[in-house]
């Protein structure tokens, strides 16, 4: 007799919720649905609430990632990865985790993750968790970016970080702002944050901030704040809501 999964989806897209949620429903000896989290906060609250056997993890997500809320997790369920990136398919997925989908996911793929996880204790894919963690830490710290490079007219611009006030997402590109310059590209918000040194600082949806430009913060209405920046244009930047407490550590208040 098969185990039955209490399971939690976790997923900032609509999109990628709906569709995995119906796949999930070909599979109800398998998974039980307790919930479903559409960020990285609600998540950990509804783990720790709910406890489940299992999650469905995306891991490109605002504010937290899927992996830094996994660290803030006192007891970790089985994980299942899924990501629209395969900037992630490192080896350590191979042998740390239960499986790893890469976004559309088919019906097929998700089959062999079913087959996967009838071979799999959840006391041994906890400890894995943690070492996949270790491991994808330490290859962040010897991974230290310093540029990034752009295209225009034909040619490739590198970019110093140290030299990037902010980048600021719009409906297809992410526009770089560089001493009253500004680039434009195409890699997401989302994974920039996760390749950016820890000076880099995501305060909206759209918006990843250099913390040495900051000249001041002050309160705005609504429970957000301004952020003003020494960079040529002083530019202003009000700050989304989901994102005080990453500002409030930040600025320790």
């Amino acid at each position: 007799m098969n185990k039955v999964y209490k399971t939690i989806v976790i997923d900032d897209e609509p999109p990628a919720r709906i569709r995995l949620l119906k796949l999930l429903e070909n599979f109800p000896d398998i998974f039980e649905i307790i919930g479903v989290a559409e960020d990285a906060i609600e998540a950990q609250g509804k783990i720790e609430d709910l406890k489940p056997d299992l999650i469905f993890l995306d891991i490109e997500m605002p504010e937290l990632s899927g992996f830094e809320m996994l660290e803030r997790l006192k007891n970790i369920p089985i994980v299942i990865f899924c990501t629209a990136y395969d900037q992630y398919s490192l080896k350590a997925f191979e042998t740390n985790s239960i499986d790893y989908l890469l976004k559309p996911i088919s019906l097929e793929r998700l089959q062999q993750s079913v087959d996967k996880l009838r071979l799999f204790s959840e006391k041994t894919t906890s400890q894995n968790i943690l070492e996949l963690l270790k491991e994808l830490s330490s290859q962040k710290e010897a991974k230290k970016m310093t540029s990034i490079t752009v295209k225009r007219g034909g040619k490739l611009i590198f970019i110093k970080l140290e030299n990037i006030s902010h980048f600021k997402a719009d409906e297809r590109y992410v526009s770089i702002h560089s001493k009253g310059e500004t680039y434009l590209t195409q890699e997401p918000l989302s994974r920039l944050e996760q390749k950016l040194p820890d000076n880099f600082l995501r305060v909206h949806r759209g918006i990843i901030i250099n913390k040495d430009y900051v000249n001041d913060i002050q309160k705005y209405f609504n429970s957000r704040y301004v952020i003003a920046l020494r960079d040529k244009k002083n530019t202003n930047i009000t700050t989304g809501r989901r994102y005080n407490d990453v500002i409030k550590a930040w600025i320790d208040i």
